[in-house]
């Protein structure tokens, strides 16, 4: 069986998730004619990986600027029980193609964000969703640590879909889980543009026995709002230079 697969290497319309929804339509309305039957976008493309910013926050304070901005990122979140799921499930639906998409996920009982991918049927809706078991260092400013519940697979009609988030595909017990329950789709998007990423997807194709779809944004700090330069000044103006792969499972 051959699947026609396609990485989306771009960027969002940074904090902003209906404009971020309105371009991932677009993208998609644009490869329509192309026939992919799965389509992956990059960690947290809804509303953007904040990479640079502090959010205010230092060991016992943070400050009431950082805390204003973390609410507005909060605010652009993605609320499942909210319309945006509606809306993913449509363009799915509408473009008869599986959609694997990285958001930051608002959770409707407390209130804490979480690092996720959702995965979603053109025949079925939202299949299901994984959490991020674990954010990298100071990325647990902002999102909450997941649970081994959250190692999840998909049987589909294109295969098992599964995978971990950025930094997690380091973690081998978590890779194992994968393993274990017979992916063959293995997707991992992420905020790595290291060469060191790449070595890692060429690895974990080889061990795992399956194809693997590593998926980054491309972003450059100019085509973050104005608004927000000023939180930025320390970072380069190429902030991620993609670096998406896709693997066979003989590396």
């Amino acid at each position: 069986m051959k699947v026609k697969v396609g990485v989306v290497q771009d960027y969002p319309v940074f904090f902003d998730r209906e404009k971020t929804l309105d371009k991932m339509e677009s993208i998609l309305s644009d490869h329509a004619k192309d026939g992919y039957q799965l389509m992956v976008f990059p960690e947290s493309f809804i509303p953007g990986y904040p990479r640079g910013f502090t959010f205010g926050a230092k060991v016992g304070k943070r400050t009431e600027a950082g805390k204003s901005l973390y609410a507005e990122y909060h605010s652009q979140s993605v609320d499942l029980k909210g319309p945006d799921l509606k809306r993913l499930e449509r363009l799915s639906k509408t473009y008869k193609t599986y959609l694997v998409v990285g958001i930051t996920e608002r959770s409707d009982t407390n209130g804490s964000l979480f690092c996720s991918m959702l995965y979603i049927s053109p025949e079925n809706g939202l299949m299901g969703v994984h959490r991020k078991i674990k954010p990298t260092g100071t990325e647990r400013v902002i999102w909450s640590e997941a649970s081994g519940e959250d190692l999840v697979t998909f049987n589909t009609g294109i295969g098992k879909l599964g995978g971990l988030i950025c930094w997690e595909n380091y973690m081998p017990l978590a890779r194992m889980a994968m393993y274990q329950q017979g992916i063959e789709i293995y997707i991992a998007p992420t905020a790595d543009a290291r060469e060191s990423w790449v070595v890692s997807m060429r690895h974990i194709a080889l061990e795992g026995r399956c194809f693997v779809l590593g998926c980054n944004q491309y972003i450059n700090r100019s085509m973050i709002p104005e608004k927000y330069q000023d939180l930025l000044t320390e970072e380069e103006e190429q902030m991620c230079p993609g670096g998406s792969v896709i693997v066979s499972p003989s590396g």
